[in-house]
Formats: structure tokens, C-alpha cells, sequence
């Protein structure tokens, strides 16, 4: 397997974390596991934000193209 899968493999399974950790959070009534996954989860996010970053610079992750006023102005419409 070469880098750019690796890392494109990584970045997904981080924000699969990211998404199970915010509904573990929202599920959890004991206060000290609920800030220990915050923690865990602020963590995962400034690391996929770096590894991101990485990637982006190495080519190997290209963002979507920015979305236009009117698009933005749409969906904004749309979801009132």
C-alpha cells in the first residue's frame, strides 16, 4: 500500500471517529466520561486537521472546489 492510501485511509477513519465520538457525547449522562470524550475527540480532530494539512501539501488530498455566493446563499435558503 503506498503513502497517499495510507494516509487518505487514515483521514477517513479519523472522521468516522470524530462522528462516533460526538454521538457517544451526546449520549452520556456522567459528566467525567463525557469530558474524557471530549478530550479524546479534540484530540482526534487537531490531528486529522494536521494530517490534512500533510496530505494536502504532499498532493495527495485535494478539497472541494469553494462553493459560490449564490450556492452558498441556496443552501441557506433551502434549510430556513
Amino acid at each position: 500500500m503506498d503513502e497517499k492510501t495510507m494516509v487518505n485511509d487514515i483521514l477517513a477513519g479519523v472522521k468516522a471517529n470524530l462522528g462516533s465520538y460526538q454521538t457517544a457525547i451526546s449520549e452520556t449522562e456522567n459528566m467525567q466520561l463525557r469530558q474524557a470524550l471530549q478530550q479524546i475527540r479534540n484530540s482526534d480532530e487537531s490531528f486529522q486537521y494536521e494530517l490534512f494539512k500533510t496530505a494536502q501539501a504532499k498532493g495527495y488530498y485535494k478539497p472541494a472546489q469553494t462553493a459560490t455566493v449564490t450556492e452558498i446563499q441556496t443552501v441557506k435558503t433551502e434549510l430556513q
